[in-house]
């Protein structure tokens, strides 16, 4: 699962216009025609927009990246294969006009406290966690921290101590997959097929079943002779304009049990 289309992300970047448009329409499985009518117009000027005998105008461009649903990164893509510049900033998060941002982030981890939460930004590199987290980190191979889905499922990571380490691993295979559906990013792809090379001794379930009781997938980590219990909430930037903004992901772990919140609430960080 190298890319979705085949190409690297370099060569994807360098298509025309109509052939990302295409290839877009094709992704979204989407008819020219059902095109058409979601975005008002008509089947015809669709066909000349992906054969290159019509050139959209920028506002057209931004149309259908709108109908297609593109995340803001492919929008700037495809506004660069059209000829025109970006319209969505990726700014640094260290830039001055990011401090809002990255003090809502920061809020939101100290609050969550003692509770472990971290923030991903697109291809799930660390950006920034709590306090709480050392818990679930500590004796983790330091090079596999960069990136959470590489501790979480790494031999020489959190791996070894999860005690359902089938079910999670498919979880987040799982999510993973559904990203690389959304984005159609070679990098993720590279990165799922990395993971999938890891070892794992337990069944993964093809589809998340639910047992007796159970409302969620739980993350259970034992961690010397106790076993904690946790469920996760993702949350996201709710109107963003700036693809670094658009990319962030906080997800903050919930104690499952009563005994894993009386630990976690009880033993110093």
């Amino acid at each position: 699962m190298d890319s979705v289309w085949g190409v690297t992300a370099t060569q994807l970047h360098q298509r025309p216009f109509g052939e990302l448009l295409r290839q877009w329409r094709e992704h979204r499985r989407l008819s020219q025609l059902e095109l058409s009518l979601q975005a008002e117009i008509s089947t015809r000027h669709v066909s000349f927009l992906e054969t290159g005998r019509a050139k959209p105008s920028r506002d057209m461009v931004l149309h259908l990246g709108e109908h297609l649903s593109l995340p803001l990164r492919e929008r700037n893509h495809l506004l660069l294969a059209a000829g025109y510049a970006p319209v969505y900033t990726e700014s640094p998060l260290d830039s001055p006009h990011m401090a809002a941002v990255c003090a809502a982030i920061r809020q939101l981890l100290t609050a969550h406290e003692p509770y472990p939460a971290v923030v991903v930004d697109r291809g799930w590199n660390l950006v920034d966690a709590n306090e709480g987290i050392g818990r679930l980190t500590e004796g983790i191979d330091p090079d596999l921290l960069g990136n959470v889905l590489r501790a979480s499922l790494h031999p020489d990571g959190l791996a070894p101590h999860i005690v359902n380490l089938g079910e999670w691993r498919a979880h987040l295979l799982g999510r993973l997959r559904r990203q690389i559906t959304q984005t159609a990013d070679p990098e993720l792809g590279e990165l799922y097929a990395e993971l999938l090379d890891y070892p794992c001794d337990q069944p993964e379930p093809e589809v998340e079943l639910p047992g007796p009781g159970d409302i969620l997938v739980p993350l259970r980590v034992r961690l010397g002779d106790r076993e904690l219990s946790f469920f996760s909430v993702v949350a996201t930037f709710g109107t963003p304009l700036d693809v670094t903004v658009a990319e962030l992901a906080i997800e903050s772990f919930f104690p499952a049990d009563p005994d894993t919140a009386a630990f976690l609430r009880d033993t110093p960080l």
